[in-house]
């Protein structure tokens, strides 16, 4: 049977004001009454808009009522944190800073909180530490998703000799220089045509409209800070069903990065209204939530969760690109989100489980966990563990910041271990050397009982961001030019 698919404007022809209560209709119809006739939703919606407060108690209607309903003038009341958090575990402690444990703990006495996990890489940031998990009922954290909303990894493994790295150095460079953009703030001149740029919850969404334009001209962008895209070397040892690619060596196309000025953006506008309806003390406002029976909770989520396919489109732009320019399609793709909440199922409960820096690895899924420029990156395959909410470490973590890598890691430093790995580096500063990050060994030693191993990436020709790093304020989650560098 076909499923219900409404627009906007049939929802504004029935008398819907312009604003939020669209997207959410949209949403609760197309979610609960899925199977149903459009006439008979429309007539649903009519009645609804005529008289909200009687539907205020429906389990299905509720949220476009209240939507619909005046929003009481006044701001709420403090929260108090609880005195005693949940229990979480921690991977890998003896090499976890303080300050990202005490965001743990201040994360894991939230009131809405239900479960937690550290991953090993973990390391302070901006509400939930970066490599922290945080399962919660019914509602959504949007620092506990980040900045870089649907930051995610992306591999092309190519049936291509990677010797030709070597052989043909300046041919792959020039392909990675003219693939992709690098920077905060950058933006093609042309905008590449991709349905997720039709998507209609730019017109639905008021916050988003704006955004459109920039957003179109960013599509096939990477970021600055960590952001890469680069070639490098596949080893396959053992045959994984699941993965599927003959043992052997392969040429690698692995990028990363995530939604550019509109996740950045996004993430902002929702988290301002969150610290306004739920002030919470000190630090842990940062963590303020929005319900998702309300609606602006509603709408961060289908925000989010456009901001994750806009994503991922921009990886799939990059790697159409260059396997346009090699003349060949990858014969697997391993790809996943690491800055995400996700609607999943813990101990008989349906939860949202922010992954901020972390990796999901439910059962037999697939992902790829970065080193650094020089180090290796690992292609994994979840075990399904409970105890880390089917979570592992989205790569090796940061050891130094980028002020204490900037102030003690010498150029020639870099360059030497460059050479040492027989790596070539295009753009890249000192505070992405890879002397500012944690042995990644020591992180998968330590989430051994995570994921298994399927492959490795060795780094070979490597294309990141080349600009300073600005300077950040402590209150300010991201760069003048309002996009994130992979928080």
């Amino acid at each position: 049977m076909k499923k219900l698919k409404i627009q906007g404007k049939e929802i504004r022809e029935i008398g819907y004001p312009e604003g939020p209560v669209i997207s959410i209709a949209m949403h609760v119809m197309e979610k609960n009454l899925k199977h149903h006739k459009k006439e008979v939703v429309i007539e649903i919606l009519k009645k609804v808009s005529d008289a909200p407060e009687e539907y205020i108690n429906d389990e299905v209607l509720s949220a476009i009522a209240k939507a619909l309903l005046p929003k009481p003038s006044a701001e709420g009341a403090e929260i108090s944190l609880n005195q005693h958090g949940i229990q979480f575990n921690v991977f890998g402690a003896e090499h976890i800073e303080q300050g990202a444990l005490n965001q743990m703990y201040q994360a894991a006495k939230l009131p809405v909180a239900i479960a937690g996990a550290l991953m090993p890489d973990a390391h302070h940031g901006y509400g939930l530490p970066i490599g922290g998990v945080l399962a919660v009922e019914n509602a959504v954290i949007p620092y506990g998703v980040g900045v870089d909303i649907g930051c995610r990894m992306c591999l092309s493994v190519f049936d291509i000799d990677p010797a030709v790295l070597v052989q043909k150095e300046s041919y792959f460079s020039r392909e990675l220089n003219e693939a992709t953009l690098f920077g905060g703030g950058r933006q093609f001149d042309r905008s590449t045509a991709h349905e997720i740029l039709d998507n209609n919850l730019f017109n639905d969404i008021s916050m988003l409209k704006p955004l459109q334009a920039r957003a179109a001209r960013q599509l096939g962008s990477s970021g600055s800070g960590n952001h890469f895209v680069e070639f490098g070397i596949v080893e396959i040892e053992e045959l994984d069903e699941v993965l599927n690619i003959v043992p052997g060596k392969y040429l690698g196309l692995l990028s990363h990065s995530g939604s550019r000025a509109l996740g950045a953006a996004i993430a902002n506008h929702y988290t301002k209204i969150a610290k306004q309806k739920r002030r919470l003390p000190g630090e842990a406002n940062n963590l303020a939530w929005l319900s998702l029976d309300e609606q602006e909770g509603i709408e961060y989520w289908l925000a989010m969760n456009l901001a994750g396919e806009y994503a991922s489109a921009c990886h799939h732009v990059i790697h159409a690109k260059i396997a346009g320019q090699l003349g060949r399609k990858p014969i697997k793709m391993v790809e996943n989100h690491h800055n995400f909440a996700w609607k999943e199922n813990f101990d008989g409960k349906d939860v949202i489980v922010h992954r901020k820096g972390a990796t999901p690895a439910g059962k037999n899924l697939l992902g790829v966990i970065p080193g650094s420029m020089t180090a290796p990156g690992f292609i994994v395959k979840g075990k399904g563990e409970t105890a880390s909410l089917h979570s592992a470490s989205h790569g090796a973590g940061r050891r130094l910041s980028r002020t204490a890598a900037l102030g003690s890691i010498s150029a020639n430093a870099l360059q030497n271990e460059l050479r040492k790995h027989a790596v070539k580096l295009i753009g890249g500063g000192l505070d992405e050397a890879p002397f500012a990050y944690k042995d990644i060994q020591v992180v998968m030693k330590s989430q051994q009982a995570l994921v298994d191993i399927v492959g490795r990436f060795i780094p070979k020709i490597v294309k990141m961001d080349g600009a300073a790093p600005k300077k950040r304020t402590k209150n300010s989650l991201h760069t003048h030019t309002g996009e994130p560098d992979g928080e």
